[in-house]
């Protein structure tokens, strides 16, 4: 388990084939999918078997990063960067229904922005959000993200917002 960050309140490392019954159960809550276009895993099994096959880390030397809160040790969901083969790379966040409005998104997102320009380097970071949810785009914006255009993103209508 490879830890990449740390906020006062947060740890965000590497995914571990022990967290696929947490992304399993993030992963089946409809509330949580609703914006994204993503399907739910059908088991903890397909949830594993993803993990397994995760390989952003190796590949782009980034990616996304599971957010667990430090006093606890409590998986509250993920965050981190993806790379995308059209040559962007954009800033992701999900996280169980029962965290969302304690700010973690918000901290999580701001510590992998600096990360992301400033260990790796990257000279501009996209997030992309539904039109309709306007939870994730007031973090976007929160993080110092700047509106940019309207796009679609697996047909569903996005707000797109960058930062350099």
């Amino acid at each position: 388990m490879k830890t990449i960050l740390q906020t006062p309140r947060l740890m965000l490392r590497e995914f571990t084939l022990s967290d696929a019954e947490e992304i399993y159960e993030l992963n089946s809550d409809e509330e949580v999918l609703r914006y994204t276009g993503d399907v739910a895993f059908g088991s903890v099994e397909n949830a594993r078997e993803f993990l397994s096959n995760y390989n952003d880390y190796k590949k782009n030397g980034y990616g996304r990063w599971a957010v667990i809160e430090k006093e606890s040790n409590t998986f509250l969901g993920w965050c981190g960067l993806k790379y995308h083969d059209e040559g962007f790379t954009d800033i992701g966040f999900r996280f169980h229904r029962k965290y969302w409005r304690n700010g973690y998104a918000t901290e999580s997102a701001n510590s992998v922005l600096k990360y992301g320009f400033n260990t790796l380097g990257l000279t501009e970071i996209i997030g992309r959000a539904s039109q309709d949810n306007i939870a994730s785009i007031t973090v976007l914006e929160k993080t110092g993200m700047k509106f940019w255009k309207i796009d679609s993103c697996d047909g569903i209508p996005n707000s797109v917002y960058y930062r350099i």
